[in-house]
């Protein structure tokens, strides 16, 4: 169901961003992401005077091939619109993700390797829901997180509102792992 109606309001800026998972026929999966930003108005840089309205300021793409146990074994990045030439520098440096493990603490360790001047603002934005839909690829038909009967895994317990401490999922997750 979509919100409800607001106050009357014009458009400025349009980001769009589109995820995708893939396995590939080498037992690898690629995940890939890919973001625009747009304005309703022209705008531009010393470098890109004549953004118009509608133009991409932000056009970019991002590849992650992960094995089976997520680590990722490489990196593409495609920069087809940026407002400086200068950005372009930042997509080598993704290659620092290379033998990486999408789990627990990779955002912290991407943050690590790649924060601040050393990355890209909108492709370390990518990481994060390409990390889920990586999640969702890989673990296609039955998730490791879900048990047989199709119950959470008590491993994840408290890593959502719905697996927390005492949530109606989870207490029958607990009740299942007893009896099991």
């Amino acid at each position: 169901m979509p919100l409800p109606r607001s106050a009357p309001r014009k458009m400025l800026h349009l980001r769009d961003i589109a995820l995708r998972g893939y396995e590939r026929e080498d037992g690898l999966f690629d995940i890939e992401g890919h973001i625009t930003d747009v304005k309703t108005y022209s705008l531009g840089t010393p470098e890109r005077p004549g953004f118009g309205a509608g133009e991409p300021v932000h056009d970019m793409w991002l590849r992650l091939t992960i094995a089976g146990d997520m680590e990722i074994r490489a990196v593409v990045t495609n920069m087809d619109s940026t407002p400086y030439g200068y950005c372009l520098g930042a997509g080598p440096n993704m290659q620092l993700l290379v033998g990486l493990r999408i789990g627990k603490g990779f955002m912290k360790e991407m943050s690590a390797r790649l924060g601040g001047a050393e990355g890209c603002t909108h492709l370390r934005e990518l990481l994060q829901p390409i990390c889920t839909v990586a999640f969702q690829t890989i673990n296609r038909g039955a998730p490791k997180a879900v048990t047989a009967g199709g119950a959470p895994d008590a491993r994840m317990n408290n890593s959502c509102y719905s697996y927390s401490d005492g949530s109606p999922v989870m207490e029958e997750t607990l009740k299942a792992a007893a009896a099991g």
